[in-house]
């Protein structure tokens, strides 16, 4: 079980290695972009599901990301209003969105901050990662990063030690690797249309363009 330090997490995410860590929904099963084939082929993931680029602040996915200077004004309106949190925006995608992210290009890219500080943590030292829950595809996401370490063994997660060390240090309870690591709900994603925001998967989060065109 390659359980590490937080150091070597680091490292791992870089290299493009699978990695797993909580969020404020459930735990992700995360790569670098450019790797994030290595997530399909863990979870025998269908190409027609796009994965989920996670980072720790907007300018971070900017990169990503293509849109009109008027649009861009939209999007940081709600991302002030509901990031970090369980809201997946599905924006426009730039020339340079890897293609492992979304392998039938269909254009887009979801995009999300995180409620969790030891993933904004995390992904202040990686940069943006590819992510989706740690399951295998049609399974319910697992909950525990004990169970992830059991399901996807080549995966990489901090040693119990070193995630006491981080949870400390950012000064937030540690719930039990038994225990759930989030609120075990799936993110509101929501796509951009038209101007305007359709819900693809309803959730926590309620955006009043969406419901009011």
């Amino acid at each position: 079980m390659p359980q590490i330090s937080w150091s070597e997490l680091v490292a791992a995410a870089a290299a493009g290695e699978l990695v797993s860590f909580p969020t404020d929904t459930v735990p992700a099963l995360a790569a670098r972009p450019e790797a994030g084939d290595r997530i399909y082929a863990a979870k025998q993931r269908p190409p027609d599901k796009p994965l989920i680029l996670m980072g720790a602040c907007l300018d971070d996915l900017r990169p990503y990301i293509a849109g009109t200077a008027a649009e861009w004004a939209e999007w940081t309106a709600i991302a002030v209003r509901h990031w970090p949190g369980a809201l997946t925006l599905v924006l426009p995608a730039s020339d340079r969105l890897p293609p492992a992210i979304n392998p039938q290009n269909t254009g887009t890219v979801g995009v999300r901050l995180p409620a969790h500080p030891l993933a904004l943590h995390l992904l202040s030292h990686t940069g943006p990662l590819a992510t989706t829950s740690a399951n295998r595809s049609g399974e319910p996401p697992l909950a525990t990063m004990t169970a992830i370490e059991s399901s996807f063994p080549q995966a990489f997660t901090l040693a119990p030690a070193a995630t006491a060390d981080i949870y400390q240090i950012l000064d937030i309870p540690m719930p039990p690797a038994d225990h759930p690591q989030g609120s075990g709900l799936p993110s509101t994603v929501a796509q951009w249309q038209d101007h305007g925001w359709k819900v693809l998967r309803p959730g926590p989060i309620t955006l009043p363009t969406a419901e009011h065109p």
